[in-house]
């Protein structure tokens, strides 16, 4: 397990990992403080580049910052489980 930051796009830190090693990552935390539209727009490009490969953890590119709000916590794991479902 890799951890990419959001410097990184996922797709091109997976190619040069390798795709048999599993990455997680890498929404920027300060997206967290945009509007809605924003987040989902974020979150929907990193599943984007995941490509429905296996081995991708959905996670921050970093830790959370103390004053985000919560709700934007709610609209990403709400994006990812809709996003990701099957």
């Amino acid at each position: 397990m890799i951890g990419l930051d959001w410097r990184v796009n996922l797709d091109e830190g997976w190619k040069r990992l390798g795709y048999d090693v599993a990455v997680q990552g890498n929404l920027d935390p300060v997206v967290l403080f945009a509007p809605r539209a924003e987040i989902e727009k974020q979150v929907d490009e990193i599943i984007r580049r995941a490509a429905g490969r296996p081995g991708h953890i959905f996670n921050l590119g970093h830790g959370i910052l103390p004053e985000t709000p919560l709700e934007s916590v709610d609209a990403v794991i709400e994006r990812v489980h809709r996003k990701s479902a099957r």
